[in-house]
């Protein structure tokens, strides 16, 4: 009866006469129930309160008395009016996912009605129940029964809607994450860069999202653009330390200061995307100011912590005298994560070839068999059907220098489309977070690729590529691109939400397009590019040869230029590190590692 229970604050808004204020009653760590009386009529039951100040409301729900409000239904807030007097149930601090379900039983259940007339109890017959918690979605639920509400004289409109198709379901390995997510477990999970939109660990990172209050939630990435996939900020402005090289008392100040020491004191499960690119030593001491600023000893303060991220991609960006030090090198990683897990299926790439290529580059290690696969795909077409290979990039200049000259080269008149955010003095601060510029300048036959999933089923999804192939005639003159995928679509406006400083929402609005000529390493990050060009003769760091490599889908859509086997390097702690969590990693079933207190003894140098 999982759906039919609903664990939030809850607030009562009662109307009075007269136009006075409404009677407000809140109840925090309410438990909401959804069931039927004695008359199988549905009921909404709040309960909460302690001692004296305990209270069980119940409120009869007749079809066209009812009205739903769920606008933020996503950030865990909702409204039920539950009578025809306007009395109101305020819904708050709910885990989306579980808003959702009980919105979606609640709004079935009552277009249903009361499933049966109530029977005539017989003699010396025991009386039912005056409330049970209401019954799971059924087939019946979902057809509905047009002819029985409009004998009771409901409107038609109140058939549940068309249901969507399910959605993509967690694997084994991913459930286990999951719960261990939901048993209060910190945990840090990893897996290779090769995942299908929909399913891989955005996709899972966005369930946990889902699952857990956001009024004491926090998500943050070590970048950006990895921040605004999850609808986060980042790491250090969450933090609020600046750079974290501060001394420690000087770090903690900065974390005292109003706003900041809000949300220190207000989080209770903390999520770090990318953890590969934050440092070790930035990690020991946002341990220690957690610990400060929320005056606990716990490890990070009592934070629950939920990290992931691949060690074998982009390490920390260190200075060139600096040595790298990971996050799993952190003297306080071993008392703040309880459960280490390496998801190990792969589900953006199909091709057993071309994952086996990638299981060995993202160890280091390159077979004269796995060069010769390589070596021939400079010979793979980079066109199909007007549509060029990507080129990946190890530095920033030359993306900027190629998409530049390729859209100049082009013919015709340039069409700019300016972004609408939501404070302009703030441009810099979206402009870090979000995936798309303030500016997008597009020509026809411009070389773009997707910035944002639009419709997955179709391959809609961040990093489809296609080419512009036309505008439409009216003012705002939106772009029409035609994607390998073989769908044509009218590009519209798109919005991004970005979490600022203080937890201020900022959003921009823009074309979800960029030029698709060239695109940095770095930045490509949790794309999936259909055709992809490399140069790996300028890699630099270790694992940035994978990185680049996993963005392709297939080895089909693959070309390696200058390929190099002194290029594909993994860095030696990292494997290390990864041999010791698969020694102790379980069967899949329970493949999740607790750290033993003989582990602890072991330090990664």
């Amino acid at each position: 009866m999982e759906a039919a229970e609903l664990r939030c604050t809850a607030a009562v808004e009662q109307p009075l006469p007269g136009g006075l204020a409404p009677r407000r009653r809140l109840m925090r760590n309410a438990t909401v129930l959804l069931g039927r009386n004695e008359l199988r009529q549905p009921v909404l039951r709040v309960a909460g309160g302690s001692g004296a100040a305990a209270a069980v409301l119940n409120f009869v729900l007749a079809g066209d008395a009812v009205r739903l409000f769920t606008r933020f239904a996503g950030e865990g807030r909702a409204a039920v009016r539950v009578g025809p007097d306007g009395t109101q149930v305020l819904l708050s601090d709910c885990p989306p996912d579980a808003l959702r379900r009980f919105l979606r039983l609640l709004r079935l259940k009552v277009a249903a009605g009361p499933r049966d007339a109530p029977r005539r109890p017989r003699l010396l017959e025991r009386p039912p129940p005056s409330f049970s918690v209401i019954s799971p979605v059924q087939e019946r639920d979902l057809l509905g029964s047009p002819g029985r509400r409009q004998e009771r004289g409901q409107r038609p409109a109140e058939v549940p809607r068309k249901e969507r198709r399910p959605p993509a379901r967690l694997s084994a390995e991913q459930e286990a994450v999951l719960g261990a997510v939901r048993s209060g477990k910190s945990i840090f999970f990893t897996g290779s860069a090769g995942e299908r939109p929909g399913t891989g660990k955005s996709f899972l990172l966005k369930r946990i999202l889902g699952s857990l209050p956001p009024n004491i939630t926090y998500a943050t990435a070590s970048t950006g653009v990895a921040a605004c996939h999850i609808g986060g900020t980042t790491l250090h402005a969450f933090a609020g330390i600046g750079s974290g090289k501060a001394p420690l008392e000087q770090c903690i100040q900065l974390a005292e200061r109003p706003g900041v020491r809000q949300h220190w004191l207000a989080c209770q499960h903390l999520i770090i995307d990318e953890i590969s690119m934050v440092d070790g030593k930035f990690f020991d001491k946002l341990e220690a100011v957690a610990r400060a600023v929320r005056k606990r000893d716990e490890p990070f303060g009592g934070i629950q912590l939920i990290i992931c991220g691949d060690f074998l991609q982009l390490p920390p960006v260190c200075k060139a005298n600096e040595e790298t030090k990971f996050c799993f090198q952190a003297k306080s990683w071993r008392k703040c994560i309880h459960i280490n897990m390496e998801l190990t299926e792969v589900r953006r790439q199909t091709d057993k070839i071309f994952v086996s290529i990638l299981s060995a580059i993202r160890l280091g290690r390159c077979t004269e068999e796995v060069t010769r696969q390589l070596m021939q795909t400079a010979a793979h077409k980079s066109e199909r059907d007007g549509i060029l290979a990507t080129r990946l990039c190890t530095h920033k200049d030359d993306v900027e220098i190629t998409n530049e000259r390729r859209l100049q080269q082009l013919p015709g008149e340039v069409h700019v489309f300016e972004a609408l955010d939501s404070d302009p003095m703030l441009v810099k601060l979206i402009d870090a977070q979000c995936p798309v510029g303030g500016r997008v300048e597009l020509k026809l036959g411009a070389q773009v690729m997707l910035a944002k999933n639009l419709d997955v089923s179709q391959g809609l999804v961040n990093g489809a590529r296609g080419v512009v192939v036309g505008f439409e005639s009216e003012q705002k003159g939106l772009p029409k691109v035609r994607f390998l995928c073989g769908v044509t679509q009218l590009i519209k406006m798109e919005k991004w939400v970005i979490k600022g400083p203080s937890g201020v929402h900022l959003s921009r609005q823009q074309l979800p397009l960029k030029l698709a000529w060239a695109i940095s390493i770095h930045k490509s990050q949790g794309m999936s590019l259909d055709c992809v060009e490399i140069s790996l003769s300028r890699v630099f760091e270790s694992g940035q040869a994978y990185v680049a490599l996993s963005r392709a889908r297939s080895l089909a859509g693959l070309r390696v230029l200058d390929f190099d086997p002194k290029a594909v390097r993994a860095d030696p702690a990292v494997l290390h590190f990864y041999r010791h969590l698969r020694h102790h990693q379980l069967p899949a079933q329970d493949s999740l590692h607790t750290y033993s207190d003989a582990d602890e003894k072991e330090n990664w140098k």
